[in-house]
């Protein structure tokens, strides 16, 4: 009768499978990279600025369309170019607390990018008590 060595066995299992598998990067390892930024700014006279940087080396060509959260478009405009940053002044009274989505199509890479504007408001009172003496 022949006896094995099942712990031998595991050991040469688990070292195949460790030589031969691949990481699987998060980030997928750089290929996919953002090449735009849409950041908020500030407010200017009470309404919201965004800036959107579209960080290519080549030249391409941009769509991008701001709608609201039931689809409607309230703004839409192409742009040529490498390196393009355009700043975006938001009307409030247009959309309210309304969630905003914001899409960036790159026509050269065939990519598409969405952004989601959620804006909400806060009042927020602090009381401190300080010993004097």
């Amino acid at each position: 009768m022949k006896t094995r060595n099942y712990g031998n066995l595991a050991i040469v299992a688990l070292a195949f499978t460790l030589a031969f598998s691949t990481p699987a990067m998060a980030n997928d390892g750089g290929k996919n990279d953002h090449k735009s930024e849409l950041k908020f700014i500030g407010n200017m006279e009470n309404q919201p600025v965004f800036e959107l940087s579209l960080n290519n080396s080549e030249e391409d060509e941009y769509t991008v369309i701001f709608r609201d959260e039931l689809g409607n478009v309230l703004y839409s405009d192409k742009f040529k170019g490498a390196g393009i940053t355009k700043k975006f002044l938001l009307k409030s009274e247009e959309f309210g607390d309304a969630a905003l989505n914001v899409v960036v199509k790159s026509k050269n890479r065939n990519t598409t990018e969405v952004y989601s504007i959620n804006r909400s408001h806060s009042y927020v009172e602090e009381t401190q008590v300080n010993k004097v003496k």
